[in-house]
Parts: structure tokens; sequence; C-alpha cells
């Protein structure tokens, strides 16, 4: 069967995905079971995300879609189409399509699975250590908190870069997390709908999960599978709940075999095959029949507006970069002119 050819493009991403990523993500996956994908700089249709603002001078002809893996609102003035965390209805222009759902099918499909415990499980065996926590980003004063007051019941291991005790940063995360009763993992910041891997792999390595981020957590997890941080008053009342759970073990096993998600949440293959279709419903479409986005009047008016000030924003940023490097190499030169 001949398969149409189709021009494509990444934009705006981060610079490992051009590197280990692009070519076996699940994008190119789904489209290259369908289509000739060809990745040029001539594309019909290019897909950025939120790591550059190159994107506003992309040609109006070209069909855009958005996809952020942080927690961002898509900009309807800006694409055509969006992939992202909001709990919103815009018609086939948008998709609820958590960055989890991007990650290893065998990892979302462990996760799915995570409660069926084998025959004869031994939890002390299986988990000798208490808790886990890997995190290499420091701003997030909750979570801080939550390790500190976690630690003055029993030594978290911190295998992240930030707050490090086990003699440096982890290879391996999920094998690590898979050693250990519980997993703190806190989400960056809290907004609705923002959850991402770290709770999915939190219940792929067989944790009990130490949650805190998304408030509607529960629209698609069970939240009886974990401890949502969201849920107490201080905590002195979560750390309390963690010990009796702890302390526990017909307690902890009877969460530990809890169904990761909701029974009335989509499986992860119907969620895959829902993104698939939601892809190709603008494949196949005309190209001139998939615009979306107001290519018109205030609709360009805008979009040249953003360009203009996100260019001279960059170029801003470039100069204080530069200034900043200056300054920083003439203070450490002046340091050793002063030791000589």
């Amino acid at each position: 069967m001949h398969k149409r050819t189709i021009k494509i493009k990444f934009i705006d991403y981060w610079s490992s995905f051009y590197d280990n990523e692009m070519e076996d993500c699940l994008i190119m996956r789904i489209l290259r079971k369908h289509y000739n994908v060809e990745i040029c700089d001539d594309a019909d249709y290019v897909f950025f995300s939120t790591m550059g603002e190159s994107h506003w001078s992309v040609a109006d002809r070209c069909v855009k879609i958005y996809q952020t893996g942080e927690n961002l609102v898509p900009d309807f003035n800006s694409c055509d189409y969006a992939i992202g965390f909001e709990w919103m209805d815009y018609g086939d222009r948008y998709i609820r399509f958590p960055n989890y759902m991007f990650y290893e099918s065998d990892m979302l499909h462990t996760m799915e699975h995570k409660h069926e415990l084998p025959e004869g499980y031994d939890l002390g065996k299986e988990k000798p250590e208490f808790c886990s926590f890997v995190v290499s980003n420091h701003r997030n004063p909750r979570r801080n908190e939550a390790f500190e007051a976690l630690c003055r019941y029993k030594r978290v291991d911190s295998g992240g870069r930030f707050l490090n005790n086990i003699g440096g940063p982890v290879a391996d995360k999920m094998e690590f997390d898979r050693t250990h009763r519980f997993s703190l993992c806190f989400e960056n910041g809290a907004h609705s709908g923002y959850t991402t891997e770290k709770l999915v792999q939190a219940f792929a390595a067989r944790t009990i999960p130490i949650y805190w981020g998304d408030p509607e957590v529960g629209r698609v997890f069970n939240t009886k599978a974990m401890i949502d941080a969201y849920s107490f008053n201080s905590f002195d009342d979560l750390v309390t709940r963690i010990k009796e759970i702890d302390n526990n073990p017909e307690l902890y096993l009877s969460i530990l075999r809890q169904p990761a998600l909701r029974g009335d949440a989509p499986s992860i293959d119907e969620e895959l095959d829902r993104f698939e279709a939601w892809l190709l419903n603008i494949f196949e479409q005309p190209i001139e029949k998939a615009y979306r986005r107001n290519r018109e009047m205030h609709g360009r008016w805008y979009i040249e507006r953003r360009y203009k000030i996100d260019a001279k924003a960059n170029r801003k940023a470039i100069r204080q970069m530069r200034r900043q490097f200056i300054k920083k190499v003439w203070k450490h030169f002046k340091r050793k002119i002063s030791h000589r």
C-alpha cells in the first residue's frame, strides 16, 4: 500500500530531544505507521515546544502543533493544535495527554499492573529500604520541607543531585526506587491537571508514592494507592500517617495491592489509541482544511507583535548573559592575581 509523504519539523524542544529522542518518539512512531515521514526545514507541519521562541517565525502555510512537558497552558493564538495537561475541551484543537504518556510503554504498563503482586511476595526482601527521593531541582520549598520532616522520622535515601546522601546521583531511578517502600514524589508546582512522570515512575517501581502536586490527581489515579500530601493539614500529620503505614505490614500491603488507576479511568492502551486518532485527524485532512489559528488581521498582528517582543527579549537576555560571563571571568582573574 502506497503511503503519502508528509513533511514535518520539530523546533523549540530540549536539546537532548534532537540527539536521543526525536527519531523514536511516540509522535514519530505513530506517523511512520501511516505515512512516509520526511523531517526537513521546508515542512508543512511543525511541532514545537517550550524551549525557545523560533516558532513565532514559522510560515503561515504551516500547521503548528504545540506540545508542552511543562506546567504551561497552550496559547491557541500561536498554534493550530495543542497537547497539554489542562482539563479542557477545545474541539479537535486540543487533547489532554500528559507528558508521562510519552514515556516507554513498558513503564506505563508496569505501572498499570503494579498491584498484581506475585505469589509469595516478601515485603522485607523486596523492600529493605524506607523511602527514596530523587530530585535535581531545589526550587520547591514544600518538597524540601517534606524531605526534612520525613528525615526526622527515618533516613530518606536521596539519590538525585539535590540533597544527595548516598555518595552520588543514581544511574537508574527505577531500580533505586524499587528497593524502597515509599517514594517522596512532589511535583515542581501545584496546578490542576499537571501530573508528570514522577507519580508514574513511583507506581511502576511498586512503591507507595507520597505525592503532592495536581489537586485533581484523583480524576485519573487511584488515591487509595498513594499518600496524597495535599489532603493533610501539616507535614506532622503527613508523617504520622506514613509512620502508621510503615509499622503495619498488612496495611502497607493492602495499599500496595490497590491499582494505580481509577477503575473507571481509560487504560493505557485506550489512551494511546485516542492520541493516535487525534493526531491522524490533523494529517488526514487536506492541509488547507487543517488550519485552525487565526492568520488574519488581529491574529496576524498578535503573531508579529509577539515575534518582535520575544526577539527583543532574547537579544536582551543574550547581552545580559555575556555581561555576567565577562564579570565572572574578570572576578576569577582578579582572584588569581591577588593570590600571586
